[in-house]
């Protein structure tokens, strides 16, 4: 099946420049066969199901955080959630929060709430359905910390999946590790508790102030590799002396070794893919440990 067996009433929204790299946090990418911008949750859900009933491949980006879209494009359907912030409080504790709501956004809602356990995510880039598949954290917290579940769409139907469902582990769900990604989340039920919001913002504002000291400014991939057991991927990578090293226009960061730069502004997804097996290459020689892409890749790369 191609783009072009989608309702009429979908294909009339094709954005006339389905170009990626505007939508990802990296700022990089080529084009999607087709791009619709999502208005809200049911016009998400309504697009990717008429999409698998096409069966035409489709993927939806959020903020486009810890993905890296190659250079010659993505096969199918791309549909951005649009960022629709919905956020309710279902009592003194327990929120019910949108696929599509920025972290950022979610944060400063939890310390004027007076909800502590999301302050980890004052300047992590991405949106709340991505976290869920992802079990993003910082900090020593991650989403796994918090999430009482998650509404889940699927081909067969949509249905509430529980923590037991997602198998959290560390940066790790049984969302992700599906190859067919025929599915969607579309909100997700968390548990905080009650603090004092002035205890709140004090703990934002340090770890604000720490990702500014420690990690590099800009546009980038976030933190390139998961860290290997009972060590961290940015020490390995420091000790290999590959900090400051560049190829093409993407350079390790002379920051922090585990984020990849655009250095002169005119990197490639290319230079990047080439950068990280370039890395992993010399630190499993040295070492004898394969680091693990915490970053999806997504598209066509040579040898991927």
């Amino acid at each position: 099946m191609s783009i072009d067996d989608l309702p009429a009433a979908l294909t009339s929204r094709f954005a006339e420049d389905p170009g990626l790299a505007r939508y990802t946090a990296a700022r990089l990418g080529g084009p999607a066969d087709a791009l619709i911008v999502a208005r809200d949750t049911d016009d998400l859900e309504a697009i990717v199901t008429a999409a698998w009933g096409a069966g035409v491949p489709v993927r939806v980006l959020g903020g486009g955080a810890n993905v890296l879209i190659s250079d010659a494009g993505v096969d199918g359907l791309i549909v951005i959630n649009n960022r629709t912030a919905e956020i309710v409080p279902l009592d003194a504790t327990t929120l019910r929060v949108s696929a599509g709501t920025a972290l950022t956004h979610l944060t400063r809602t939890c310390a004027t709430l007076g909800l502590r356990g999301f302050e980890w995510a004052v300047a992590v880039p991405g949106t709340v359905g991505g976290a869920v598949v992802n079990n993003a954290g910082a900090h020593g917290t991650s989403m796994a910390d918090c999430v009482v579940s998650a509404w889940v769409v699927e081909p067969s139907g949509a249905r509430e999946w529980t923590t037991a469902d997602l198998d959290y582990a560390y940066r790790h769900s049984a969302l992700k590790s599906r190859a067919d990604r025929r599915f969607l989340v579309t909100g997700a039920t968390l548990r905080l508790t009650p603090d004092n919001p002035a205890d709140i913002n004090a703990r934002m504002a340090e770890y604000n102030a720490h990702r500014k000291r420690t990690q590099p400014s800009g546009a980038s991939l976030g933190s390139v590799f998961k860290n290997p057991p009972g060590d961290y991927a940015g020490r390995l990578i420091e000790a290999c002396g590959l900090k400051g090293h560049t190829i093409g226009g993407a350079q390790v960061s002379p920051v922090h070794a585990n984020f990849f730069i655009n250095a002169g502004g005119k990197a490639t997804a290319a230079d990047y893919y080439t950068l990280i097996r370039h890395v992993q290459a010399v630190v499993e020689a040295q070492f004898g440990v394969r680091l693990e892409p915490e970053i999806e890749l997504l598209g066509r790369f040579a040898d991927a």
